[in-house]
């Protein structure tokens, strides 16, 4: 977790919920029902004109899913990075440089996940129902991540990736999946952009999982589950059985 999402907002739209700095933010920007790991996708970042500026500014950019860390040989590593446990982001080595001064609002419409139930006769492993998540109030999430610059030298250019913080998942959601993105309230979103040196703890403090009821969760098609599938349809939910 958090493995596939929905992010279906417009430049303009994404612009003005999060306040980025609209000469910086207008994107080209597809909607995606299906995002995956190695796709590009829309994320918020901050950036400060000069370290002593009082202001940050945000901006909106497209990054690689599955953050690189800036020591990795090839990009391959990535793949394996697509997600940060909140609990060891400070620690771990691949993490802890962008925890410190690169940290990233990642949009998403809703996320998905799997349920595994009790296997059906004649399986020796059960079925997995994949299940839609989304605000009920149809708001924009606002994942936690990460984002790293790495230097591809082969094709002499930068790639820009990033990953995304999970944590417990709360108890309306616990029985589908027991890890779950970690979500920030709008109050949290300057000091979490903020690239200026800050506590550890203090970064650590914004980290609150996201309390019960807000979200909605419901069955939808198994054609998530291949990655080419890409429409509307698979938010579309199913009779719950």
């Amino acid at each position: 977790m958090c493995g596939r999402y929905a992010t279906t907002q417009t430049s303009s739209t994404l612009s003005r919920v999060f306040e980025t700095d609209l000469a910086n933010s207008f994107v080209e920007l597809e909607a995606d029902y299906n995002m995956a790991p190695t796709k590009l996708a829309p994320v918020v970042i901050g950036r400060r004109e000069a370290p002593s500026a009082p202001a940050v500014h945000r901006e909106l950019l497209t990054a690689r899913w599955g953050l690189i860390p800036s020591w990795a040989k090839d990009p391959s590593i990535g793949n394996r990075m697509i997600n940060a446990r909140s609990e060891t982001v400070a620690e771990k080595p691949a993490f802890k440089k962008a925890f410190a001064k690169r940290r990233a609002l990642v949009p998403a419409d809703g996320y998905y996940e799997w349920y595994a139930g009790v296997p059906q006769e004649g399986r020796k492993k059960p079925v997995k129902q994949p299940f839609y998540i989304t605000p009920k109030d149809g708001s924009v999430l606002a994942m936690a991540g990460l984002y790293e610059f790495w230097k591809d030298r082969e094709a002499d250019e930068w790639v820009v990736s990033y990953t995304i913080l999970t944590t417990t998942a709360e108890d309306d959601l616990g029985h589908i999946h027991e890890r779950m993105p970690m979500f920030l309230p709008p109050d949290a979103y300057d000091a979490w952009l903020d690239p200026a040196p800050r506590a550890t703890d203090e970064l650590l403090d914004l980290l609150i999982p996201a309390a019960p009821g807000r979200l909605a969760a419901y069955p939808v098609s198994t054609a998530v589950n291949n990655v080419r599938n890409n429409g509307p349809e698979l938010i579309a939910p199913l009779p719950a059985e």
